[in-house]
């Protein structure tokens, strides 16, 4: 892994870490829900920035609805309801966060997209 492609992955390490830190607050605020978005995109951004042959490696077909997570955020968020926002970070981010952090193989979590 290249020294770039290391600092995509810290930076996306670095954008879950935060959205785990806003989770522990009040998700009934909207503030919080949307920052929780912005992070969990930012990250998934960071994660696109690997050789796809990596983060298929690390993810596996779980990658494609997670980068279609990503895309429902970012150009279409009104259509994100905030059950699957919640969903996403209480039922798969500690998921994805291990599969980053450690660069191992990743479950078939992600479905909600």
């Amino acid at each position: 892994m290249s020294r770039t492609q290391r600092e995509s992955l810290l930076e996306a390490l670095v954008h879950l870490d935060q959205v785990a830190r806003y989770a522990e607050r009040d998700f009934s605020d909207d503030a919080i829900r949307d920052a929780i978005a912005l992070r969990l995109a930012a990250a998934i951004d960071a994660l696109t920035r690997l050789p796809s042959d990596e983060v298929i490696g690390m993810f596996g077909d779980a990658w494609y609805d997670i980068k279609a997570t990503r895309n429902r955020i970012v150009h279409g968020y009104l259509t994100v309801s905030s059950e699957i926002i919640d969903a996403t970070v209480t039922e798969d981010l500690p998921e994805l966060r291990d599969c980053a952090d450690r660069d191992g193989g990743c479950g078939a979590a992600w479905r909600r997209a």
